[in-house]
């Protein structure tokens, strides 16, 4: 059993500490940090897996800094017009990137991030879900998963890290690649959940962090071990950052031990505190 999933939901009170422990250490950051005195704008794109810790995290470090953090979003890798790698070869300005650690090492021989800039946020796994009221899928094993997989009627897979993993790697591993042809579909742009909502596709992967925040939905479960794929999601200071030393202490902030609870219940799991 999963840690997120089988540990019940915080206490208003432990709730109440570990926002405490946050603004907290975002102040000290800050009191660390002089060349800051002054409100500013930080610029960061951020790919799906890291985003259900990172719309809760942001407000508090905008709270306790005084500074405003402008968000862009875009798929880890590929090239559809809004993903990173295709923001990031038309010029688009940032100060912090995060998205999956593979993708983030290439951007910097790219000249995209900065070398060494590179925090390792949080650590993914990829899970399965579907729309609720259907029958739940037996995913508990790498044979009931490729049952899953041939009985399917269709099936959505993201267009970023995780989809390039199950088409180039697992699909074949399975034996199931030729028969995913014609009935998995790539998502650009949007999160495999919505498509799943809406009912174009029977079952849905992506990163669990992105698959958990869909209620409506039911969420199956992760990839067996022997097939899972741990993906770390990092941050990385961009080159031509307008704030540079502020990327440096959001991404200190995004990486602190007090933000490890947050991380954790969004279906991932934290570097800090391991």
């Amino acid at each position: 059993m999963l840690p997120f999933l089988s540990t019940p939901k915080p206490s208003l009170r432990l709730r109440r500490r570990v926002l405490s422990a946050l603004l907290g250490t975002a102040l000290s950051l800050a009191a660390a940090a002089p060349w800051a005195v002054h409100a500013a704008e930080i610029r960061v794109v951020t790919s799906g897996g890291f985003s259900a810790a990172y719309d809760q995290l942001v407000p508090l470090y905008e709270q306790a800094t005084g500074h405003t953090v402008v968000t862009a979003r875009g798929a880890s890798i590929g090239n559809a017009p809004d993903s990173i790698p295709s923001r990031m070869a038309r010029g688009e300005q940032f100060d912090v990137v995060i998205l999956a650690d593979s993708a983030l090492d290439q951007l910097v021989p790219q000249g995209k991030v900065q070398a060494g800039s590179r925090v390792d946020l949080a650590r993914s796994m990829i899970g399965m879900s579907v729309r609720k009221g259907t029958p739940k899928p037996d995913i508990g094993s790498v044979a009931a998963l490729r049952q899953t997989l041939l009985d399917a009627k269709s099936v959505a897979y993201s267009a970023s890290a995780s989809g390039t993993y199950l088409v180039n790697e697992l699909f074949p591993r399975l034996g199931v690649a030729e028969q995913m042809q014609t009935k998995a579909r790539k998502i650009y742009s949007e999160r495999v959940g919505a498509v799943v909502l809406r009912g174009d596709a029977e079952i849905g992967f992506q990163q669990v962090s992105e698959l958990l925040p869909f209620k409506e939905l039911e969420f199956v479960g992760p990839l067996p071990d022997e097939v899972q794929q741990r993906v770390f999601f990092s941050a990385g200071v961009a080159v031509g950052a307008h704030e540079p030393e502020l990327a440096r202490h959001l991404i200190r902030f995004l990486a602190a031990p007090a933000a490890a609870p947050i991380v954790r219940s969004t279906g991932m799991e934290p570097v800090a505190g391991r």
